[in-house]
């Protein structure tokens, strides 16, 4: 008994942490080895029911509202505003008033031109009836300098009538009005009294001519087509499909863009004043191809070995490789042209 206790202090006397630790390690590596090559549990791979569908090829670009017919009306001097005829929100009809200047001082100055104008033409028939008469008693010389005279008293008519006339047409461009139907969108000054500014604005803008436009990559736009009808979603009515017709596709790029964009104009459903507005966002989508009721398979059901295509097909409960021919691709589906039928149940592949 003796002997057996001092043989079981002589192995516990060998056995130190250090040994421990090492088995430990050496028992957990074994775990993992065995749970990876023996115990691995098969994932459980997603499943497809191949069905026809419709195959379309689409292109997707956003763009905003905006209005062929929008003017911005500035005064050509600025001056003290005398008059204004509207407000922001208002319809106005063409040629309708907008806002003047006060033109009581070009009213003065056109008077004085007017006033020498009249001097300038008597002193002008003066002078012709004075040549007139003195030409024939007159030498070859005094004729030249009286006809001399003559040529400078028309320069000095003429320079007047130019100077009532310009005098009218300050007095004319002291007067805003509209040349198109409309909504007053922008009235910078508003109150009579004010002094206003050449770059003060009054703006219409025509709520029938509104477009949406969209800036189309070089390498997408040669894919559409003035007539081609494609699907707008409005930012503002994310519940609303709007049909648009293509009506222009811009011949010159467009600037201040950082790569070659061209503008695509596009009419669509009027929704009145209390509807769309300039400046509105959305997404317009066109249809390029379409492949009707063919059948279709999302692409990562598509198995590529060999430059070859296969699909992972449940058959009698089991899944088995077969080899599938494909057609088109558009949209990350996939045409198959044999290989599968409508109600063939695939395996996603397992990558």
């Amino acid at each position: 008994m003796s002997k057996v206790l001092g043989k079981l202090n002589s192995i516990k006397k060998k056995i130190t942490p250090k040994w421990i630790v090492i088995l430990l390690l050496v028992i957990g590596a074994t775990i993992l080895v065995y749970q990876r090559y023996f115990l691995k549990e098969e994932k459980a791979l997603a499943t497809y029911t191949v069905k026809r569908e419709t195959l379309q090829e689409t292109l997707a670009v956003t763009g905003e509202i905006d209005a062929s017919e929008k003017v911005s009306l500035h005064f050509q001097t600025g001056g003290r505003l005398s008059w204004v005829g509207v407000k922001e929100g208002d319809v106005v009809k063409k040629y309708a008033g907008i806002a003047s200047l006060d033109t009581r001082q070009l009213q003065k100055t056109l008077q004085k031109y007017l006033n020498t104008y009249s001097k300038e033409r008597r002193d002008f028939e003066q002078s012709t009836t004075d040549n007139d008469e003195l030409a024939i008693a007159l030498s070859t010389d005094i004729r030249d300098r009286a006809k001399r005279t003559l040529e400078n008293a028309q320069f000095d008519l003429d320079n007047s009538v130019i100077d009532v006339e310009l005098q009218a047409i300050a007095k004319e461009y002291s007067f805003l009005y509209t040349p198109i139907d409309g909504i007053v969108t922008r009235v910078d000054v508003s109150e009579p009294g004010t002094n206003v500014l050449v770059t003060d604005t009054y703006q219409v803008i025509n709520p029938e001519s509104l477009y949406f436009s969209v800036s189309v990559d070089q390498t997408e736009v040669v894919d559409l087509s003035e007539g081609q009808t494609g699907t707008i979603t409005f930012d503002a009515f994310p519940d609303k499909k709007v049909m648009g017709i293509i009506t222009s596709i811009g011949f010159t790029p467009k600037t201040d863009e950082s790569g070659i964009v061209y503008e695509v104009e596009m009419t669509f459903e009027s929704a009145g004043i209390n509807g769309y507005r300039l400046g509105m966002t959305g997404d317009v989508e066109f249809v390029l191809n379409e492949i009707e009721n063919s059948i279709v398979v999302p692409i990562e059901y598509i198995l590529e070995e060999d430059d070859k295509e296969y699909v992972q097909k449940q058959v009698e409960g089991r899944m088995q490789k077969i080899p599938v021919k494909i057609g088109q691709e558009y949209a990350g589906k996939v045409q198959i042209l044999d290989g599968l039928f409508a109600g063939d149940v695939i395996y996603e592949i397992d990558g």
